[in-house]
C-alpha cells in the first residue's frame, strides 16, 4: 500500500506532458536585450535589506583554487571560464516538463562531451558541436508512464542516474550500455555524488543510502527524522575526508562517515515546528570551502559551520535559497528578493550590497548564477539572464532568453548552457 501511495505521489508531483520535437538544434537566433529599466519585475518585501556600500568598486582579481573532481564533491563551483559576447541562442528541443518548477536540473560533462535526458527519459550524450552521440531508454512502458524526472552525475566512464521513482543505475558514458540496474523502495530527491568507487543519494524519506558503484549493491544506509509532507526541495550533498555532509527536508545538518555510515554529528537549524511547515522550507545547496560548510535557506539564514564539529562560525540574515559560490577569501550570493551580496568568507562581514533587480517590482526570484573574471551570470524565474558586472556590483545588460523559468548557467567548452521545460538553450 505504501509502494502505491508513493508512486501516485511521485505521478502528481512530477507527471510531464510531452510535445516531441526532439532530436535537432534550432538555428540561431538573435537574443533580445532588454532596456532594464522598462520592464517592472520586482516588488520590494519586507524582509530586504537595504542597498549597502554600493558605490564600492572593487578589484578582486579572482583565481581558481579547485578542480572539476573538488568542485563536484563540495558543490563550490568557483571560477566558471565562458564567453560573455553573447549575441545569439539555438535550441535542443523535446516537449513541455508540466511540472518543471519542481525540478532543479544538471548537465553533466567530462570536458568534451555533456548528457542530459529528454521528455520520455531518454539519456543523451552530445559531444563538443552539441550532436547527440549516443540515446538510450531504460525505462518500462508503466514506469515512462510515471514520467520519471533523472538526477545524474558522471565519474570517469561512469554515468550514475537516479530518478523520482526510486531507479538508480549505472551507464558507460563511452558507448550508452547499461552496466547494472537497482530499485529503491522510495523515490530519490536529493544531488548524486560519487566518492571512492561509491555512490550516495538520498530518498523521499530523509534517507541517506550507500551504494557500490561497482555493482549498485547497498553497502549502508542512515535514516533522518522524516515528515509526511515531502519537500520540492532536492536535499544536498557534500563529502570531505571520509564524512558525507548532507541536510534533510527539516533543515537538519548531518554528518556521516563515507565508509561505515555512522554519525559523527547532527546539527538542527530549525526549530522543532518545522515539522508543521517543513514543506515550505526551501535551502540552498550546502558548500563546502576549507574547513567551513556554508549554505543558507529562504528563512533570512546564512549559515558559515565547521566541518569537524558543527560548531557555528558565524550566522547573517540573509534570505536565499540559491547556491552561494566561495573564490578565495569572498562568498558570492543573491537574496530571493533580487540582492547581491559580498561576504568575507572566514568572518562573515558583508563588503556590499547591491540590488540587481532594482527599479524592477514583479515577483520574480533568482535561480542560480555563475561567476566569471569579470561578470557574473544570474539566472531568473521569469526566463532573463543577467549579467553583472563584478567590481560595481551593478546590473549591466538584460537578455530575454525566454518568457518562463530557466535553470542555472552550465559552462561547456565556454559556451553558456541553460535548461527550460522544453529544450537545452545554447547562447552563442
Amino acid at each position: 500500500m505504501n509502494k502505491i501511495w508513493i508512486l501516485l505521489l511521485s505521478f502528481f508531483l512530477l507527471n510531464c506532458s510531452f510535445d516531441t520535437r526532439s532530436g535537432i538544434w534550432s538555428q540561431n537566433k538573435k537574443i533580445v536585450e532588454l532596456n532594464k529599466n522598462t520592464e517592472i519585475i520586482f516588488k520590494k518585501k519586507k524582509t530586504i535589506s537595504e542597498e549597502f556600500n554600493s558605490s564600492l568598486n572593487l578589484n578582486l582579481n579572482l583565481r581558481n583554487d579547485s578542480n572539476k573532481y573538488s568542485s563536484h564533491l563540495s558543490n563550490n563551483l568557483g571560477l566558471s571560464n565562458f564567453n560573455n559576447e553573447i549575441k545569439s541562442s539555438s535550441k535542443f528541443k523535446f516537449s513541455k516538463i508540466k511540472y518543471f518548477d519542481y525540478f532543479e536540473p544538471n548537465l553533466v560533462s567530462d570536458g568534451n562531451n555533456f548528457a542530459f535526458f529528454d521528455d520520455r527519459s531518454n539519456l543523451l550524450k552530445f559531444n563538443e558541436i552539441s550532436k547527440i552521440v549516443w540515446k538510450k531508454n531504460f525505462y518500462e512502458k508503466h514506469e515512462k508512464k510515471l514520467k520519471p524526472i533523472l538526477t545524474l552525475a558522471l565519474h570517469q566512464n561512469n554515468l550514475v542516474v537516479i530518478d523520482s521513482i526510486g531507479k538508480i543505475y549505472n551507464v558507460n558514458f563511452s558507448n550508452g550500455n547499461l552496466i547494472w540496474s537497482k530499485i529503491n523502495i522510495n523515490p530519490f530527491n536529493s544531488q548524486l555524488k560519487i566518492y571512492k568507487n561509491k555512490i550516495y543519494a538520498i530518498d523521499m524519506n530523509n534517507i541517506l543510502i550507500c551504494y557500490s558503484l561497482k555493482d549498485g549493491k547497498e553497502l549502508w544506509k542512515f535514516k533522518t527524522d522524516d515528515t509526511f509532507l515531502k519537500s520540492n526541495k532536492r536535499n544536498s550533498l557534500v563529502i570531505k575526508n571520509d564524512i558525507v555532509y548532507f541536510n534533510n527536508s527539516l533543515g537538519d545538518i548531518v554528518a556521516v562517515n563515507a565508509i561505515k555510515g555512522s554519525l559523527i554529528w547532527q546539527l538542527p537549524t530549525q526549530s522543532s515546528n518545522v515539522y508543521e511547515n517543513a514543506f515550505g522550507l526551501k535551502m540552498s545547496d550546502l558548500v563546502i570551502s576549507g574547513e567551513n560548510i556554508i549554505f543558507s535557506n529562504n528563512r533570512n539564514e546564512f549559515y558559515s559551520f565547521n566541518l569537524i564539529n558543527g560548531v557555528l562560525n558565524w550566522k547573517q540574515n540573509i534570505n536565499s535559497s540559491v547556491r552561494p559560490i566561495i573564490i578565495n577569501n569572498h562568498i558570492f550570493t543573491f537574496s530571493n528578493e533580487g540582492y547581491f551580496f559580498l561576504i568575507d568568507r572566514k568572518s562573515g562581514n558583508i563588503i556590499r550590497i547591491t540590488n540587481v533587480f532594482k527599479n524592477f517590482n514583479k515577483s520574480i526570484y533568482p535561480i542560480g548564477f555563475i561567476v566569471g573574471q569579470k561578470e557574473i551570470l544570474l539566472s531568473t524565474s521569469n526566463g532573463r539572464l543577467l549579467i553583472i558586472d563584478i567590481a560595481t556590483g551593478k546590473t549591466k545588460s538584460i537578455l530575454k532568453i525566454d518568457n518562463d523559468m530557466i535553470s542555472r548557467p552550465f559552462v561547456f567548452n565556454k559556451q553558456v548552457l541553460l535548461v527550460k521545460n522544453n529544450s537545452i538553450i545554447r547562447l552563442n
